[in-house]
C-alpha cells in the first residue's frame, strides 16, 4: 500500500530556494484530473531578503496569505503592496510576480490544490484566480493554515481528506473575513467595525437595531447597508444571534430559569423569547434546560 507523502518528500521544483525558514507538507504531486478536490501541498515560508518569484503560469491553484512583513505582488498586470492580512490566488494561466521587502521579509502561508471543485472553491472564497483580498483581523485565517500544516505533516491515511475539508473551511472563512483593500472604502469599513464592536459589547441591553444605530451615531438604513456589504447579514440577525448564544449558554447553568434568562437578554415577554430561541436553534429553551 502506498504511504501518503509527507514533509520529508523532495520539494517540488516550483518552490523558491530563497527562503530562510519553511514548514511544508506534500500530499499528492500528480493528482487525478477527475478528483473533486486534491490538496497538493502547503506550508509556511519565512522569505529571505532576496526572495523573488516570477511565473508566467502555475500547474495548480493556490491561495497565499501574508502573516507578517511586506512586499510587492504583480498579478494579471496589476500591482499590489503586500501587507499582513492580505490573501491572493493564482493558478494555470495566471502570471504573477512576488517580491519581499528586504528589511521586512514576508512570512506567508500557502496551499496548492487541484480538482473539479478547485475553481468553484475559489468562487466560494470570493477569490477567483488572480484576485487579491484583505481579511480582518489580519490573523483571522492563520489558525486554519496552521491546522492544515499540522494535519498535512502527519501523513496518515485520513490526511488527504482532512486537509481537503480544512481547505473548504478556509474558503468559507476567507469569504466571511474579507475587508476592503487598503485605500478602498476604509471610512465605511471603519464605521462598520465600530458598530460591530458596539453590538458585541452591548448586545444584552440593546433592544432594537434603531437603538443600536442611534448609539453608533448612524441611521438605521445606513447601518443595514454597512452590514449587508461587510457582514452579509442584517444587524437584527446579528443582534439576535448574540443574544441567543448567550441564552443557550446561560440555560446550561444549574438553576437558571427561562424567565430569568429572557430578562437578561432584554426580552420583556418570555413567550416571545421562547419563539425567537426556537427559531434560531430548532428547540424551545425548555429543551435546552432538559439537556443539563
Amino acid at each position: 500500500m502506498k504511504k501518503p507523502a509527507t514533509a520529508a518528500a523532495t520539494a517540488p521544483d516550483f518552490f523558491s530556494a530563497q527562503v530562510a525558514q519553511a514548514s511544508r507538507f506534500y500530499l499528492n504531486l500528480k493528482p487525478s484530473a477527475k478528483a473533486p478536490l486534491t490538496v497538493i501541498c502547503g506550508g509556511s515560508e519565512r522569505c529571505a531578503p532576496d526572495y523573488a518569484i516570477h511565473r508566467a503560469t502555475f500547474p495548480f491553484y493556490s491561495i497565499e496569505f501574508v502573516a507578517q512583513g511586506g512586499g510587492q505582488l504583480k498579478i494579471n498586470r496589476t500591482e499590489h503592496r503586500l501587507q499582513p492580512g492580505m490573501v491572493f490566488s493564482y493558478g494555470p494561466g495566471v502570471a504573477h510576480d512576488i517580491t519581499t521587502q528586504p528589511g521586512e521579509p514576508l512570512v506567508k502561508y500557502f496551499i496548492d490544490f487541484a480538482g473539479t471543485e478547485a475553481v468553484p472553491l475559489l468562487g466560494l472564497a470570493r477569490l477567483k484566480p488572480g484576485a487579491v483580498a484583505q481579511v480582518f483581523p489580519p490573523g483571522e485565517i492563520q489558525p486554519l493554515f496552521d491546522e492544515l500544516i499540522r494535519n498535512g505533516r502527519r501523513g496518515t491515511v485520513g490526511t488527504p481528506e482532512i486537509c481537503a475539508q480544512l481547505l473548504r473551511a478556509l474558503a468559507l472563512k476567507i469569504a466571511e473575513a474579507r475587508a476592503p483593500l487598503p485605500g478602498h472604502d476604509t471610512l465605511a469599513f471603519a464605521t462598520y467595525q465600530q458598530c460591530l464592536a458596539h453590538f458585541r459589547r452591548h448586545f444584552l441591553r440593546l433592544r432594537s437595531v434603531t437603538q443600536a444605530a442611534g448609539e453608533c451615531h448612524v441611521d438605521d438604513a445606513y447601518l443595514c447597508r454597512l452590514f449587508k456589504r461587510y457582514d452579509h447579514q442584517s444587524p437584527y440577525r446579528l443582534l439576535i444571534r448574540l443574544k441567543m448564544n448567550y441564552a443557550a449558554e446561560r440555560l446550561q447553568s444549574p438553576n437558571a430559569l427561562v424567565k430569568q434568562v429572557a430578562e437578561e437578554t432584554g426580552f420583556l415577554n418570555q413567550f416571545h423569547f421562547s419563539r425567537v430561541f426556537k427559531s434560531v436553534f430548532g428547540m424551545p429553551p425548555t429543551g435546552m434546560v432538559k439537556m443539563r
